[in-house]
């Protein structure tokens, strides 16, 4: 199965409880922080929806 590096590039001051919930949901903590997942289409749905906070790199 394909994996993908998940990077958390910009803050979450002032963004809404849903999208805060989603990014801890992912495993991310602090800026910066990586995490690899898998590439399924649950995963990809949460990153559609806080893709302007995370940066995301195919392993």
């Amino acid at each position: 199965m394909d994996k993908i590096k998940i990077t958390l590039t910009r803050s979450l001051i002032g963004r809404p409880e849903d999208q805060r919930a989603t990014v801890r949901a992912l495993g991310l903590r602090k800026l910066h922080h990586s995490v690899i997942q898998d590439d399924v289409p649950t995963i990809r749905g949460m990153i559609r929806k806080i893709e302007h906070l995370v940066s995301i790199e195919k392993i």
